[in-house]
C-alpha cells in the first residue's frame, strides 16, 4: 500500500518468491534452512506456470494460502523420511506489516523405496487464527498423496481443512472499486469459527515424449462463505491436454465445468447470476 499511496506505483513490486538458503550437511542426513518469502510447501498446484499440470487451478487452490514469509527448516532423517518446521507471519503477509501474526508449521514427508508412493502433510500454518486489520490469518491442516501406477499413469491427491476466527465474508479486504464481484472493502464479520474443506485429484496420462493428458476433479466446501462469499459446496471437473512443440514452447488447452450445489438462491458465477460455469481456455508457455 505504501508503494501505491506514497509513491504512486499502481502495480508495485511484489515478488512471489525471494529467499536465501543455507545447507548444513552435518545435521542428520542434511538440513536446509530457507529464509524469506516462499510458496506454500504443501500445495500440488503452487508452482510456476510450466511446472503445473494444467493452465487453470482447482477451486480449492484459489482460496488457500499461496505464500509465507519467514523461516522454514527441512531435515532429512532417512532417505525415505524428512520433516519440516518453520515460523512465518501468516498467509500472503509481510511479517512487519500491522496485519501479521506469528504462525508455526510442522510438515512431514515419506517416500516409498520404489518411489511409487509418497505422503506429505501436516500443519502448514498454526497460530491464533484471528482475522486482523482486514486480512486473513488462515490455519491449515493439509495432506498430499502421490501414487505412480506405471510409466504411463500417475495421480496426485490433496485434501485440506482450513479455519480462522471472526473473519470477514469473502476474506481479505480489497478496497478498490468492485470488479468481477471483488473489491468494495471489507465484508461483514462472521462471528466465531469459519471453516473450509478442499479436495482435489489429478490423474495424469503420459501419451508420448511431448504430450500428456490431465483429468482434474475437485471440490470445495466453503461452509460459512468466508472464502468465496457464498456458503456452498463447489465442484469442478477439467480435462486438459499439454503439448510441447519444442523444449521451450508448451501449449495447454482445456475444458472445464464448475457448479455450486446449495439452494437455488446461491449463484456465484457470471456476476452472481448463475450456479454453474463452462470454460474453454488455453495458455502458451515460452521458456527463455
Amino acid at each position: 500500500s505504501n508503494q501505491l499511496l506514497l509513491h504512486n506505483k499502481i502495480y508495485g513490486w511484489d515478488p512471489t518468491q525471494i529467499y536465501g538458503q543455507i545447507y548444513v550437511p552435518q545435521v542428520a542426513q542434511g538440513m536446509l534452512i530457507k529464509i524469506g518469502r516462499f510458496i506454500s510447501p504443501s500445495d500440488i498446484e503452487a508452482q510456476w506456470a510450466p511446472q503445473n499440470y494444467m493452465y487453470s487451478h482447482s477451486q480449492m487452490f484459489t482460496v488457500d494460502p499461496y505464500t509465507y514469509t519467514g523461516v522454514n527448516i527441512t531435515v532429512r532423517l532417512h532417505p525415505q523420511f524428512q520433516f519440516e518446521v518453520g515460523v512465518h507471519g501468516g498467509n500472503d503477509m509481510a511479517p512487519w506489516c500491522n496485519s501479521a501474526q506469528p504462525n508455526g508449521s510442522l510438515m512431514m514427508r515419506w517416500v516409498a523405496k520404489d518411489n511409487k508412493e509418497s505422503v506429505y502433510g501436516g500443519l502448514a500454518s498454526i497460530g491464533s487464527g484471528q482475522f486482523k486489520n482486514g486480512h486473513d490469518n488462515l490455519q491449515q491442516l493439509v495432506f498430499v498423496w502421490g501414487h505412480k501406477f506405471n510409466e504411463r499413469f500417475h495421480m496426485m491427491t490433496e485434501a485440506y481443512y482450513m479455519w480462522q476466527f471472526n473473519a470477514a465474508l469473502g476474506g481479505t479486504a480489497i478496497y478498490g472499486p468492485v470488479r468481477y464481484a471483488q473489491g468494495g472493502g471489507e465484508g461483514p464479520i462472521i462471528p466465531g469459527r469459519t471453516e473450509s474443506i478442499g479436495l482435489v485429484n489429478y490423474f495424469q496420462i503420459f501419451c508420448g515424449p511431448k504430450d500428456y493428458v490431465s483429468i482434474r476433479n475437485d471440490a470445495l466446501n466453503d461452509v460459512q462463505g468466508q472464502r468465496t462469499g457464498f456458503a456452498t459446496w463447489y465442484t469442478s471437473h477439467t480435462l486438459a491436454w499439454s503439448h510441447h512443440f519444442t523444449d521451450f514452447v508448451l501449449v495447454r488447452p482445456e475444458v472445464r465445468y464448475d457448479h455450486a450445489w446449495n439452494n437455488a438462491n446461491i449463484t456465484p458465477y457470471d456476476g452472481g447470476t448463475k450456479k454453474g460455469q463452462f470454460t474453454v481456455a488455453m495458455d502458451l508457455c515460452v521458456s527463455f
